[in-house]
Parts: structure tokens; sequence; C-alpha cells
């Protein structure tokens, strides 16, 4: 039985999180915590105010602290469902106990110094780990997610937008000379628990942000290989992300070409659903752990459509995904 902590566990990824892997026949869930100054510190996570939908099923008490010294014996895993500034800071203590570490934050997703610097606006401070950390799209990395001890799970548009598209380049079908263009909606939770009037339920309608700006995009485009344009938007509902991706294909590609191209890499990949003749919806993939994935060809012109709980292929699932895959399980365990 492997023991696991999880960092950050009053947001919302960090409660699905503790859901699976209290599911998990494989791990036991020893501690969940919050920041040294967190309100939700001495709670249960199943506590009325917080998730109550976990009582009897994940009643372990949030501890607040900054100090893991008392908790990291005989620890193997450490789930990160933390902000990036703080994964920076702490993964590399965990790393050094010996723990495998899967950190949901964009702090080691790309390894390259100048991209922190650029994007996220700070200098990253552990370059060793960041050469060492692996990009853990599940579908994608699953060799090297193998070996890995540090395991930086990709975003929710990310995954979103990378699983359509990555078969195309693979097989060489897309038309370089257009960028794809993805236009992605996303529920209200991708913007966290923290209330601002930005995510607060009744001040949402459907708005575009991060035009051109957005730190999604380089990552996006660094693991395609492939330059996009990207523009996310938050719409007035609770979970999912909908995807729409724009591409030009070569002359002479079919529809059985792209449906060729989605079967070669996924036909065996459980949690990757391909539509032949229609295209999904959000409410295919609410509370489930699959990235559902449909097309339209007309011409050269081709619109992906990529659908995702943002909480769960998104984040936590894909992140219980990739610990399944680093240690020898079968890959759905406690998510199907």
């Amino acid at each position: 039985m492997l023991k696991a902590i999880i960092v950050g566990a009053s947001g919302y990824a960090g409660a699905k999180l503790a859901y699976y892997l209290t599911k998990h026949p494989n791990i036991e869930l020893v501690a969940l915590t919050v920041s040294e100054n967190s309100l939700d510190g001495g709670k249960l996570i199943s506590d009325y105010d917080l998730y109550p939908q976990l009582k009897g099923v994940v009643d372990l008490p949030l501890i607040a602290t900054a100090d893991y010294s008392s908790l990291i014996n005989d620890i193997d895993i450490v789930f990160l469902a933390t902000e990036h500034s703080v994964s920076h800071d702490i993964a590399p203590y965990f790393l050094e106990k010996g723990c495998t570490v899967f950190d949901l934050s964009g702090a080691f997703r790309v390894n390259s110094s100048s991209f922190y610097t650029q994007f996220y606006g700070f200098e990253h401070q552990h370059k060793q780990w960041l050469d060492k950390a692996v990009y853990g799209l599940a579908e994608w990395n699953f060799e090297a997610i193998k070996q890995a001890q540090l395991i930086a799970v990709p975003g929710c548009y990310p995954t979103a937008s990378q699983l359509p598209l990555k078969p195309l380049i693979e097989e060489d079908l897309l038309d370089k000379r257009q960028w794809p263009i993805i236009n992605a909606v996303s529920g209200v939770s991708g913007a966290g628990r923290k209330p601002s009037t930005n995510n607060i339920f009744c001040e949402v309608s459907l708005h575009a942000y991060g035009l051109f700006t957005h730190r999604h995009q380089p990552e996006i485009a660094t693991h395609l290989g492939q330059e996009i344009i990207f523009t996310p938007h938050l719409g007035c509902f609770k979970q999912g992300i909908h995807a729409t991706i724009t591409c030009l294909v070569k002359e002479g590609v079919t529809s059985d070409d792209i449906l060729n191209a989605l079967n070669k890499y996924y036909q065996d990949k459980p949690l990757i659903r391909v539509y032949q003749k229609d295209w999904p919806a959000l409410k295919s993939v609410i509370g489930l752990p699959y990235c559902d994935i449909g097309f339209v060809l007309k011409g050269q012109h081709l619109i992906l459509i990529s659908v995702e709980d943002n909480l769960l292929k998104g984040a936590a699932a894909q992140a219980v995904q990739c610990m399944n895959i680093r240690f020898g399980f079968d890959e759905t365990t406690a998510l199907l």
C-alpha cells in the first residue's frame, strides 16, 4: 500500500483528488494540507461549508501548515494542488525526501527556464528538477511517466487542446501555413474557489480573456511543436471545457484520414472517446474522467470539437491516471 498526501486539498481539484485516492485500492491517503493561514485549517474536508458530498467518504481534517516534516515520514506520493509559485518552492523539498510528486500547477510543465521568466514573471530556481520533470499528458508520455519522479500534470485547456491535434500533427495531415485556431470555453470552477467579481456565478456571462497573452498558449504550442492561436473564454456554467479548433488540412486529406489518425493513437486509450458520426457536448463528460473528440471536415477546412471536465481529465483524474501509470496499476483504477 502506497501512502499519499495532498497539498492544497481545499481547492476543487484537491477535493476531487481526495475522493479518487480514497477509492483507490493501492493508496492510503494519509493527510490533507492547506496553507498555514487558510481559514479552512482544522475543518474536515467533508464539513458542510466545504465538500459535504464527501461526508462518510473522506472525513480527514485539513491541516494548516508550512512545515511538512512531521507528515513526510514514509510518504511515497505527494500531490500538489497549489499555485505555481507554491509548487515551485516546495516541490524540491518532497523530491529530495524521495517522494514521487504530481504537480497540478504550471511550475514544471515546460523544460525551459526562460519560459517562466517570460510567461510567469519569475526566475525559475530549480533547473535541475525542471530538466527532469515529465509532462503528464498521459496518453502521449506513457513510457516517460513510468520512470519519472516529478510529473507535471498539464493544464485543463492544454489537455483539451492538444489531444485532438497531436494525432493529426504526428500523421502530417495539417497544412501548417494556417495555425490551428483554438477557441475554448471553461466553466467558472476553472478560476478556483477564491471568490472575486470575475468568477462569481451571477457576475459571469461569457467573455474572452488573455487574448494573445494567456500562459497556456506557449505551453500548448511548445508541446505540440506547432504555433497556434489560443483564445480562452469564461462561461456561465460550473464545470467543463468545450474547445472548438479550426484547422486547414493538406489537399487530398479525407474524413477517413482524420478518423484513422485519431483511432490509431486512441483506440486503446480508455479515457479518450472518439466520435465518428457526431460531435460531443459537455454533458457527455461532466463528472467523468474522459476527453471526448469529434470533428467535421469540409474541403480542406477541419473543425475539431474536444470536451472534458476541467476538474477531472483537466486536473485530478489525469493526475491519478499518471499515478496509475507511474506505479504500474491499470490506468483507470479508481477513475471508472
